[in-house]
């Protein structure tokens, strides 16, 4: 049986266009990928906030590595992890389930892949600062002269 895929011989991914930028998301799942060199979480995150975003989804890894816990424990504070099974060097992956925040994300391109870089976090109460900040932020830069 023959199927017709339109767009399958260009070639091109009909992906959305990257989320980069400052989003109030929710952890929708979360699974634990065990590698000899860098385990990692792997994260999907549904946003909440800007508006225009809302239910739209993306995923972004936490590295596991001695020299990565660092993020890993700052995405785990500022999205009210069990503080308990934090004190236990414990991350179960029900618990991050529905767990919110403030992520910063950008794309970055590595051997010609694309991946969404998890870049900061803040606890979901700063939302409405964080993100009234990075509009004044945006405007301001509009205004700047631009120098070729």
């Amino acid at each position: 049986m023959k199927r017709q895929i339109p767009g399958l011989h260009s070639g091109q991914q009909a992906t959305a266009c990257p989320l980069e930028g400052l989003f109030l998301v929710r952890v929708d799942t979360a699974s634990y990928r065990w590698h000899p060199q860098k385990p990692f979480l792997i994260l999907r995150f549904v946003i909440l906030e800007p508006e225009p975003f809302a239910t739209h989804s993306f995923s972004g890894r936490l590295y596991c590595s001695e020299r990565a816990l660092w993020k890993l424990n700052w995405f785990l504070r500022d999205f009210a992890y069990d503080t308990e099974l934090l004190g236990k060097d414990q991350v179960d992956e029900k618990a991050l389930l529905n767990l919110r925040g403030v992520i910063r994300t950008s794309l970055v391109t590595f051997n010609g892949r694309s991946y969404q870089n998890l870049e900061a976090f803040a606890p979901a109460g700063e939302w409405e600062e964080l993100s009234c900040a990075s509009i004044q932020r945006r405007n301001d830069d509009d205004l700047q002269p631009h120098t070729d």
